[in-house]
């Protein structure tokens, strides 16, 4: 009958519950280190999209170009938030954009909201052509951003067990 010998069990074990406390810690920044490439080529797409001065449509007009305060109040607002777990154990963040634009009007005092804005842009509506950038941004970056995951995963993963 054949006989095995398995040493180091203590130090694996010891190891793997380090791993166990820290896990979620290792996930937040394991997320956050993918959604920086994401925002950064989202950001690119925002300033690759065409603009012009703000003016004013004549009946059956769309804005085919994006003024340039909607521009900068897009660019200014994008973020990500901090990552948090959701009801299902996975840890998420969001990457988007928020606050209002600086140009108020009777229907939106404080400014157009950026969430609004940008999906306008993204989607079209009745007065602008539809420029997709979240969506093809999203869809450029996702493999650079699953290799700053695995890097920054093997990173805190190799501080753990040293």
């Amino acid at each position: 009958m054949a006989k095995m010998t398995i040493k180091g069990t203590d130090e694996l074990a010891l190891q793997l519950s380090k791993l166990g406390k820290m896990s979620v810690e290792i996930a937040k920044d394991v997320v956050m280190a993918g959604a920086q490439p994401v925002a950064d080529e989202i950001r690119k797409g925002l300033q690759s999209l065409p603009i012009d001065n703000l003016k004013h449509l004549k009946d059956g007009e769309i804005f085919n170009v994006t003024p340039y305060g909607e521009l900068k109040d897009l660019s200014d607002s994008l973020g990500i938030t901090k990552p948090d777990i959701d009801n299902a154990g996975n840890v998420n963040t969001k990457i988007g954009f928020d606050g209002y634009g600086s140009y108020p009007s009777k229907k939106y005092p404080k400014g157009l909201p950026n969430p609004l804005l940008a999906r306008a842009i993204e989607s079209g509506s009745s007065v602008r052509k539809k420029r997709p950038f979240v969506r093809t941004a999203v869809n450029r970056s996702k493999k650079k951003a699953l290799e700053e995951m695995q890097k920054k995963c093997d990173e805190e993963i190799k501080i753990l067990f040293e």
